[in-house]
């Protein structure tokens, strides 16, 4: 097929074309200027008839012209237009062709090149692919180890994000959310637990946010297994113990670590139903209720006729009824005795754990506990949604209904009120009060003041003293005249979260202030002949100091040197410096927040002769960086002279180079600098924490400081002396 002419050809045809015409036109008239008249006259008539030939080897001259410009369009043109056109395809098709390695040498050495380019690409490719099916075999290795795991877990396990949607649950968890719903049974629970389905369709948002802000607690706290639990009941009216533990966040490469230690990814719940449990320990104590009842009528009547039985008087006719009550009383105890065995009545002498559950949760808990009295209208006060109680519940329930069963039956009350009075105290020794209320006209406080510590012979849990006792607090009966109500008070302990990890005296202040009374920028002749030296070749020393006080000329010593070291553009954590002195005068305890280094730890360490020597042999032949390092190197310098060492190797200041890169930045402390490079901040106001993050801020520095054309050492240094910060003198 004919191939197009190309339209650039044609417009360079045109162009050649005036030009040659303006230039044969231009030569012509020069010419015939410089001609006498008769001469041009006669030049004129000698050309006469000879236009035509002028103008046929004009034609000619373009013809020529019109070849060889098409020749250097197949040759330079055409091959690479058509290379870009084939190469474009390798973009898309799968798998990529081979380019076809034609035309001339140039073109054909680049067609070459992207064969070779397009191998090693495909190459790679099937090397990741391979990877990322190993990986994926891997994981859905780990996933069906996972899986089965979670399947044999006797616990109900849900994995939630921290948004509370469910991320993975195991089977045994969708049968205890089963068992919970409300819904027609085939549902099967559906409407309440599956993956992305929120977790407060089945807890309580207020109850699971407290135990979420208590876990974020026992994390700054640098728990090591930190977890939390609770008891709920749920709108079904089912009780549930929650344990909660925190899915940690996995760091990802390139990202900013998060430095926040109560971060997390999401949670774990563990739910079991403690509903059985708790109705099971009920009948249970219902059971010893009626077994101690019926015991001690019978022994009772027993003890009755056995007295009457040894009157010397008592006929034969008595003593035989006497000995028939006798047989049948213990006839019936053991019978009910083996209808308690039977029912398996288990040890109850020993009392549940306090746990966390919310004060509404506690109140509907005993509410329905207390409804089981015959006769008795149970009213409950709503109480504050964040009130937070810790307490044994079954405790604290049965001993109650015994109350109100003697309010019953002894006191003619039929109809009680439970309310939770707000918390009083803080800390450890906040307490609530729980208030059990009738009214005064049925029974007043003095007939029920005996029954706080009695009526236990029923209850393997004691009496409402004992119980309240066990939850460290107490117990009281007492009139409210102005009410007409008579109320039972226990005083309780309040659940209160955990105090935050950073304790006042741990505010985060600035360790020094920025000052520059030496001359930084004195130039030394080692200094001098390096500064030519691109930064990126030179080897830097990053260092640290804690000390004493802000006062170097008044006394104020180092305690703590900490270093590393930057090698081709590397920092080096493993090659470090950390030394604490002995600084053989008093550390000032206001210093000591700061730091973190007390007396104890510097007492038997070497001091400043010993260590600074040291530290100037780990520094020799580098640059120091550190960050306001007029503050260090005035140490530095009044202890020169006395160990006999000089740090004459030049000095670079972070906070100088930040305001040199960053000048309308309002702050250039270490943390605001690390924070706007998304660099984490660990181990702050140590030494040799400042210094690692130091260096990573300076090494963030360096290419910036190249987009301004400051690419050597004496460069930097200029740039530093000439910044606001330089000028400054404290």
């Amino acid at each position: 097929m004919k191939r197009r002419v190309d339209r650039r050809l044609w417009w360079l045809l045109a162009g050649a074309a005036a030009v040659s015409l303006a230039w044969l036109g231009v030569t012509v008239g020069l010419i015939a200027v410089t001609l006498e008249p008769e001469a041009r006259q006669r030049m004129l008539e000698l050309l006469g008839d000879r236009w035509g030939l002028v103008l046929l080897m004009w034609l000619l001259g373009m013809t020529g012209i019109g070849w060889g410009l098409q020749r250097a369009f197949d040759v330079g043109v055409h091959p690479w237009r058509r290379l870009a056109e084939e190469a474009a395809v390798l973009l898309t098709a799968d798998p990529p062709p081979t380019l076809r390695e034609r035309g001339p040498a140039d073109v054909r050495r680049v067609a070459h090149l992207f064969n070779e380019l397009v191998r090693q690409r495909e190459r790679w490719r099937r090397e990741v692919d391979e990877r990322v099916r190993a990986a994926a075999r891997d994981i859905e290795q780990e996933k069906r180890r996972l899986a089965a795991l979670m399947a044999e877990l006797t616990q109900s396990v849900i994995v939630c994000n921290l948004d509370g949607r469910v991320l993975l649950y195991n089977n045994r968890a969708r049968l205890q959310v089963r068992a919970l719903s409300q819904a027609p049974q085939g549902l099967g629970g559906a409407e309440l637990l599956g993956l992305g389905r929120s977790i407060y369709t089945v807890l309580d948002r207020a109850v699971l946010a407290h135990a979420l802000d208590e876990l974020r607690q026992r994390l700054r706290k640098g728990a090591a297994q930190p977890s939390t639990q609770f008891v709920t009941a749920t709108r079904g009216g089912q009780l549930l113990r929650v344990q909660v533990a925190p899915v940690r966040l996995v760091e990802e490469e390139g990202r900013p670590r998060d430095t926040d230690p109560a971060a997390m990814a999401g949670f774990v719940l563990v739910l079991d139903n403690i509903t059985r449990e708790y109705e099971q320990a009920a009948q249970q104590q219902r059971l010893w209720a009626n077994l101690t009842e019926a015991a001690r009528r019978a022994v009772g009547n027993v003890r009755a006729a056995v007295e009457v039985l040894q009157l010397p008087d008592a006929d034969a006719a008595l003593r035989e009824r006497l000995l028939a009550v006798i047989r049948d009383e213990v006839v019936a105890l053991g019978d009910r005795l083996h209808e308690v065995a039977r029912e398996g009545l288990a040890d109850t002498t020993a009392h549940a754990p306090l746990e966390d559950m919310l004060g509404a949760d506690v109140l509907a808990v005993l509410q329905r506990r207390l409804a089981e009295v015959p006769g008795v209208q149970i009213d409950v006060r709503e109480p504050d949604p964040a009130c937070w109680l810790r307490v044994e519940s079954l405790g604290l329930a049965h001993a109650l209904q015994r109350f109100v069963q003697r309010l019953a039956a002894d006191g003619g009350v039929d109809r009680v009120t439970l309310r939770l009075a707000p918390a009083s105290g803080v800390g450890p020794a906040a307490h609530v009060t729980l208030e059990l209320a009738w009214p005064t006209a049925r029974t007043g406080a003095a007939p029920c003041q005996g029954w706080l510590d009695s009526d236990a012979e029923g209850s393997a849990h004691g009496t409402v003293r004992e119980v309240a006792q066990r939850h460290g607090g107490d117990a009281w009966v007492q009139d409210e005249p102005a009410q007409g109500l008579t109320c039972l008070r226990l005083l309780l302990p309040a659940a209160v979260p955990a105090a935050s990890v950073e304790a006042p005296s741990m505010v985060r202040v600035e360790s020094r202030p920025e000052f520059y009374d030496f001359d930084l920028f004195r130039v030394s002749p080692a200094a001098r002949a390096w500064d030519d030296v691109p930064l990126t070749e030179l080897v830097y020393t990053v260092f640290d100091t804690e000390t004493t006080g802000l006062n170097p000329s008044d006394g104020d010593e180092i305690i703590q040197i900490g270093a590393t070291r930057i090698v081709n553009g590397r920092l080096l954590r493993h090659e470090s410096f950390e030394q604490l002195i002995d600084p053989r005068r008093p550390i000032p305890r206001a210093s000591i927040p700061i730091h973190g280094i007390t007396p104890e730890m510097v007492r038997g360490q070497p001091d400043i002769t010993q260590v600074l020597p040291a530290f100037h042999a780990f520094a020799r032949d580098t640059v120091l960086v550190a960050h306001n390092a007029a503050f260090d190197m005035r140490f530095l310098q009044l202890k020169e002279r006395l160990v006999g060492v000089s740090f004459d190797q030049p000095v670079l200041d972070t906070l100088l180079l930040s305001a040199v890169v960053h000048p309308e930045q309002p702050s250039h402390s270490l943390d605001e600098i690390a924070a706007r490079f998304g660099i984490a901040v660990l181990g702050r106001h140590t030494a040799l924490g400042d210094a690692l993050v130091t260096a990573e801020v300076f090494l963030r520095l360096i290419p910036l400081l190249a987009q301004q054309g400051i690419v050597t050492l004496g460069q930097a240094r200029q740039a530093a002396e000439r910044t606001y910060y330089a000028r400054l003198t404290y």
